[in-house]
């Protein structure tokens, strides 16, 4: 019987993926382990393997398609002895592509003066909105849960009294208040369409910029992040002064080495000892628990185009300085032509975000989930300072912001952390110990 062979998930996260080549054509032979194609996920674009032996009958899905299903039919192929007549090329509903599948409409909706509504009926005892009712009756009929609106009076101009409640049933289970108060909450404002936004802007000059699939997920993985985690924020200064003086005197030793220190590298380092020397906060939120990790896997945010990469440095309170500095050269270098694999960039339980090189001099930044916390790190400034001994002088100062997920970390633990990774950047030399 004619094998499907199905769109991969080439990562634990993988919903959908762009089939960016085909590498065999239909009536090739190929061999378990042959690559049949490039697919490109939300993260990188990796090479699809053959698992079984066959011949091509046919590929289903066209060179440049975005938006495939995992486990949808991408190809069949005809084992030794099979007709091309045999194969179905269809596709089963279930796994059909949601990106063939048009978006459904946005229920319209309805109209407050829609005939279904039923409308409140008529009663001598109102004028208007107003009921006319005496205090001790709305008291009687919110504490039974009576809709006065549909009682007679039997007062003055219809008025309604003590008398007209005597035996009236309720007609809600619940005190009136207490009934009210869901159809007095605000409901939520619908998101703004597409077309709703375009109408802004229409008559104005503007280009349509498709979304590829990491800007959809960085779009819905820190839009869940501001959202389901509670962010609070910690921010320390930092003098480099004997830290660069540190990373020049390396640097010039190192150059026979072709090793060049950054500045990233010796916060990689100080934070990965930190977490060691505050282990509680060395953790992850699993959804019903905590995960504490007992290396330090340091994830630091990198810049591709149209997104970023968190590629993750593992155990890297064991690691050199040099030798996390080449290891994160290698990695930033893979990641911007977006050839990590997703073991890669997955994990950690702490990152960086560093913009300093950039010229920014604070900022804050959103935690990489299920990440504890993350530090956001500014460029070091040239500035006046106090010494210790009261004089003044000047001093290179560089601003660190950690965000925390409070679900993880308190603030005293958090304040423990980022006061570890000051100490270590402030005094460098006990990082070559």
């Amino acid at each position: 019987m004619p094998t499907q062979i199905l769109m991969p998930a080439l990562s634990p996260t993988m919903e959908d993926g762009t089939l960016a080549k085909w590498l065999v054509k239909e009536g090739d032979t190929v061999q378990a382990g042959d690559i049949l194609a490039e697919i490109e996920t939300d993260k990188a674009t990796m090479e699809f393997e053959a698992v079984d032996e066959g011949t091509i009958a046919t590929l289903l899905v066209a060179e440049g398609t975005g938006g495939v299903k995992v486990n949808t039919p991408i190809a069949v192929l005809l084992e030794d002895g099979e007709s091309a007549d045999e194969t179905t090329t269809d596709i089963p509903p279930a796994a059909a592509s949601a990106a063939a599948t048009p978006a459904p409409a946005e229920p319209t909706p309805a109209s407050p003066t829609s005939k279904d509504t039923p409308s409140a009926p008529p009663a001598p005892h109102k004028d208007g909105d107003r009921i006319f009712a005496s205090p001790l009756a709305r008291r009687i009929a919110a504490q039974k849960g009576i809709d006065l609106a549909q009682i007679a009076g039997s007062g003055p101009r219809g008025r309604i009294v003590k008398a007209d409640l005597d035996g009236a049933a309720p007609t809600t289970p619940a005190r009136a208040e207490e009934a009210a108060a869901p159809a007095a909450a605000a409901p939520k404002p619908a998101p703004v369409s597409a077309s709703q936004v375009a109408a802004a802007y229409e008559g104005r000059p503007y280009e349509e910029v498709p979304l590829d699939g990491m800007r959809r997920t960085v779009a819905a993985r820190l839009t869940e992040a501001k959202q389901t985690i509670p962010h609070f924020y910690l921010r320390r200064s930092v003098r480099l002064d004997a830290l660069l003086d540190l990373r020049t005197r390396l640097n010039a030793q190192l150059e026979t080495r072709d090793v060049k220190l950054s500045v990233n590298d010796f916060i990689i380092k100080a934070c990965a000892l930190a977490l060691q020397e505050v282990p509680d906060a060395n953790a992850v939120w699993a959804g019903d628990r905590i995960l504490r990790l007992a290396p330090s896997d340091v994830a630091v945010a990198v810049a591709v185009d149209g997104g970023l990469f968190t590629p993750v440095l593992r155990d890297a309170e064991a690691k050199t300085l040099s030798a996390l500095s080449t290891e994160m050269k290698d990695l930033a270098t893979r990641a911007r032509s977006r050839k990590l694999s997703p073991a890669e960039y997955q994990g950690g339980s702490f990152a960086i975000s560093n913009l300093g090189m950039m010229g920014i001099e604070s900022f804050d930044a959103v935690i990489n989930p299920p990440h504890g916390a993350i530090l956001a790190v500014g460029a070091g400034i040239r500035m006046p300072v106090v010494q210790k001994d009261d004089s003044l002088g000047v001093a290179t100062v560089m601003s660190l912001t950690l965000s925390v997920d409070h679900r993880v970390i308190d603030g005293a633990l958090g304040a423990e952390l980022l006061a570890a990774i000051v100490a270590h950047l402030e005094n460098p030399l006990a990082m070559l110990a």
